[in-house]
C-alpha cells in the first residue's frame, strides 16, 4: 500500500503504467484534442478516490480478520475523565460597619457577655466607653448597692424568699417626714406596721422610696454607722476602688462612682437572684401601700432591669441590664450604665438607641444563590455539564467582617444531573456555612463511532 500526501493516498507503480497506456490508446483513436497534463489530473483524481475506498475496506477487513482486536478494544478501551473547570470565586461584598450609638451626655459604659468571638474579648469586660471615667454622682442607684450591702449581711435563700418581717417603729415614722422635706421619694410606713424583708427591700427599689432605704439598712445592722461601715468594707472587697458612699438613699451628691464601677455593680446585683427579680418588676402592691410602678419605664422586652437615678437636671442616670437575641445561640447578656444626662427621656431614649445599633450590627449576609454557576465539567467528546450551587445561603456577621470562601471539591460517580460534587465553605469571624454544589446536566459517554475514529484519544492498548 502506497504512502500518503497532503491526505490522499498515491496510485500505484502498475497502475499507473496502465492509465497511460489507456491515455496513449485514446490518443491514437483520435477520439479529441486534449491536454495530455488535463487528462492526467482527472484521472489521478479518481484513482485516488477509488484508491482510498479500497484502503477503508482493507482496514476494515482486516480489522475483523484480526478477530476484532481493534474494534473490541476501542469500544471498552477507559476514556479520560471529564475535565473540571471552575470560575473565578466571587468574593462575598464586605458589610456595612456597625455604627454603635454611644450616649452623646454625660458618661456612659457598656459591657457584653456572649459575644467575644464577634465583638473581641474585651467584649466581656468594658465593650465601648463615652466620656470619662472620673465618679459623678449616683442618686438613687446608690440603693442598689445598699440593697447587695443589706443582703450580704441579711441574705435570701432566693428570689422568692420573704426572709424575717421587719416592723417599723416611731423613729422609721417619722423618716416619711424627713425624706419628704428633701423632696425625696418616700412610701407609706406606719408606726407598728410590718413587711417581709423582700418586701421592704422591693419597696425600697422598684418605686425608689429614700425611707425605706435607710430603716432597712438600719434593721440589718443596727445603726447608720454600722451599715456605712459594712458598706466601705464590701466596697473594698470588691474592688470597687472608685465608688464612695456616705448614705443609704442616694439624695446626698456625695455618693459617686465611676462607669467601670457600676458595670461591676450591676453585674453583682444581676447576679443575686432576689434583686433581680425585683428589679425587674414593673410594678408592686401591697397592702397598706397601694400600687408602686418601677421608675425604671424603659423595663419589658429587651430590658430587665436595673436601677434609675437622679438629682434634677444634668444627674439623671441609669444603670440597666439587657437581653439581646441577635441569632448567635444564646441571647447576649448586656450590663451598661449612663450617668449625667440631660433627662430621663433622654437618658432612656440613647440607651434604646445603642441597644438598637449593636442589634442592627449583627446581619445575615447572602454568600450564594441557589442556581448559580461556579464551573463546569466538559469531555474530549464533547459532553458538557454545569456545576452550581445546590441551595441559599448566608452567614451572620457582625460589623464589617469580610467574609472568606473555599471551594472543595470530589470526583462524580455518575456525572448525572443533582450529584453532589462537592461544598463551598464561607467563614466570617468564628461563623462558618457551607453549601453544596451539584451537577446540572447529564455527561452522556461517548458514541462507538466516536469511540472508533478516536484511538489516540482513548485509553492504552
Amino acid at each position: 500500500m502506497g504512502g500518503t500526501n497532503g491526505g490522499s493516498a498515491l496510485p500505484t507503480h502498475d497502475q499507473s503504467q496502465d492509465d497511460f497506456a489507456e491515455l496513449a490508446a485514446m490518443m491514437r483513436r483520435g477520439t479529441a484534442p486534449v491536454d495530455p497534463s488535463s487528462v492526467v489530473d482527472s484521472e489521478l483524481r479518481h484513482v485516488r478516490r477509488r484508491r482510498g475506498l479500497i484502503i477503508a475496506a482493507t482496514v476494515v477487513v482486516v480489522a475483523l480478520a484480526a478477530g476484532g482486536s481493534y474494534v473490541g478494544w476501542a469500544l471498552t478501551a477507559p476514556l479520560g475523565a471529564p475535565v473540571l473547570t471552575m470560575r473565578e470565586a466571587t468574593e462575598v461584598a464586605v458589610p456595612a460597619a456597625a455604627v454603635t450609638a454611644i450616649p452623646g451626655d454625660g458618661a456612659s459604659a457598656i459591657s457584653i457577655v456572649g459575644a467575644d468571638d464577634y465583638l473581641g474579648e474585651s467584649a466581656s469586660g468594658i465593650w465601648a466607653t463615652g466620656g470619662t471615667d472620673d465618679p459623678r454622682s449616683i442618686a438613687s442607684i446608690t440603693k442598689l448597692i445598699t440593697a447587695l450591702v443589706i443582703l450580704e449581711e441579711r441574705p435570701l435563700a432566693g428570689a422568692d424568699d420573704p426572709g424575717p418581717t421587719i416592723t417599723f417603729d416611731k423613729a422609721d415614722h417619722d423618716l416619711y417626714d424627713d425624706y419628704y422635706v428633701l423632696g425625696a421619694t418616700v412610701a407609706a410606713m406606719p408606726t407598728g406596721s410590718s413587711l417581709s424583708q423582700h418586701d421592704a427591700l422591693a419597696t425600697m427599689l422598684i418605686p425608689s422610696a429614700s425611707n425605706y432605704a435607710e430603716a432597712v439598712s438600719t434593721w440589718a445592722f443596727g445603726s447608720q454607722g454600722a451599715f456605712l461601715g459594712a458598706t466601705r468594707q464590701w466596697l473594698a472587697a470588691n474592688g470597687l476602688t472608685g465608688t464612695t458612699i456616705v448614705e443609704p438613699s442616694g439624695i446626698s451628691a456625695r455618693n459617686t462612682s465611676t462607669p467601670t464601677d457600676l458595670i461591676a455593680i450591676g453585674r453583682l446585683a444581676a447576679a443575686n437572684p432576689a434583686i433581680a427579680k425585683i428589679a425587674a418588676t414593673g410594678s408592686l402592691s401591697l397592702p397598706g401601700l397601694g400600687s408602686m410602678s418601677n421608675t425604671n419605664t424603659l423595663l419589658g422586652g429587651r430590658i430587665t432591669g436595673l436601677k434609675t437615678g437622679n438629682l434634677g437636671q444634668g444627674t439623671h442616670n441609669l444603670l440597666y441590664t439587657a437581653t439581646l437575641d441577635v441569632g448567635v445561640g444564646q441571647p447576649l447578656s448586656v450590663t451598661g450604665v449612663v450617668l449625667g444626662g440631660h433627662s430621663g427621656r433622654t437618658v432612656g431614649a440613647s440607651v434604646v438607641a445603642l441597644l438598637d445599633s449593636i442589634e442592627a450590627g449583627f446581619h445575615e449576609v447572602p454568600v450564594s444563590t441557589s442556581g448559580e454557576e461556579v464551573g463546569t465539567f466538559s469531555t474530549a467528546w464533547g459532553s458538557t455539564a454545569r456545576v452550581i450551587v445546590a441551595v441559599d445561603a448566608s452567614i451572620l456577621t457582625w460589623s464589617d467582617s469580610p467574609v472568606t470562601t473555599t471551594l472543595q471539591t470530589t470526583t462524580p460517580s455518575a456525572y448525572r444531573s443533582g450529584e453532589i460534587v462537592g461544598t463551598l465553605t464561607f467563614t466570617a469571624g468564628p461563623t462558618v456555612v457551607t453549601a453544596d454544589v451539584a451537577i446540572d446536566g447529564d455527561i452522556d459517554p461517548p458514541t462507538a463511532w466516536w469511540r472508533l475514529t478516536h484511538p489516540a484519544e482513548l485509553g492504552a492498548r
